[in-house]
């Protein structure tokens, strides 16, 4: 299937940039420079001038990572683990995929819309065998799957508890993790976690809540309890950074900041033309 203006754009977005070396060292630099490849939906994806300040975490992780490591977020708004195979996303990534890359694979938002043909899955049968095809695929050329859970929307019941709204879509990753033995990021229990803490006011200011004026792309407003700003997307690159530790599938030489304060200001939205 060919792929619109904008998922081309997004294919060369994806490209992931070259550490800069000299023309002595580039053949080396090359060779030690692994890629964080990214399969997901629009809670990861690159977001352009058009949707700014609404923010994929995919944007933010680069911040978290060391040198010798690139991202290539390949995420696209609104696909299920079932449309990124079936429009061809995942065969179009895997040209760039090498031994000792990593392949993050969350899917779960999309996969919920089982009215939609085109999209829905079954938890624990056609989910999961979607899924299956991102591992093989991966370890196919000798790079390592990781599975993430999807994260969580903001959510609260009237006492002010953080709810959980993907149904058995995360039960259902964690036992195909366990059984295929791929590393799980838990990002949906994390997230939900963050987001008790933080409580209905402290949360909108991480997902892509604005008032009307306040962005020329969004003049009536918006309330958007899916989709991050840039702060709630620092912090979910954050926690997949954590959890990439915690899951001993990168070492700490391999990450920074951490702990640090990163600048909102670091995001960038490129234009899609």
């Amino acid at each position: 299937m060919s792929l619109t203006r904008r998922q081309t754009a997004a294919a060369l977005a994806a490209l992931p940039l070259a550490l800069a070396a000299t023309p002595a060292a580039a053949h080396g630099a090359a060779r030690r420079t692994r890629t964080v490849h990214i399969a997901g939906d629009s809670t990861a994806a690159q977001k352009y001038a058009d949707a700014a300040p609404e923010t994929g975490w995919g944007m933010a992780l680069p911040f978290f990572l060391g040198h010798g490591l690139a991202v290539a977020n390949h995420a696209m708004n609104g696909r299920s683990s079932k449309s990124f195979i079936d429009e061809g996303l995942l065969a179009a990534l895997l040209p760039g995929v090498r031994p000792g890359d990593l392949l993050l694979i969350q899917f779960g938002h999309n996969d919920e819309k089982t009215e939609d043909p085109a999209r829905g899955t079954d938890p624990y049968t056609t989910y999961q065998d979607h899924l299956r095809v991102h591992i093989a695929e991966a370890r196919a050329r000798r790079a390592r799957p990781v599975l993430i859970t999807p994260v969580e929307r903001r959510r609260f019941a009237a006492d002010g508890t953080a709810k959980p709204t993907h149904g058995d879509y995360p039960a259902a990753m964690r036992a195909l993790a366990a059984e295929e033995r791929v590393p799980l990021l838990d990002l949906q229990a994390r997230t939900l976690a963050r987001w008790q803490e933080l409580g209905p006011d402290g949360t909108e200011a991480y997902f892509n809540w604005l008032e009307p004026g306040e962005s020329p792309n969004y003049p009536d407003g918006r309330q958007d309890n899916t989709h991050f700003r840039p702060a709630g997307a620092v912090e979910v690159a954050r926690m997949t950074a954590r959890a990439l530790l915690d899951a001993r599938v990168l070492d700490p030489r391999e990450l920074r900041r951490l702990g640090a304060h990163v600048p909102e200001t670091w995001i960038s939205w490129p234009s899609a033309s």
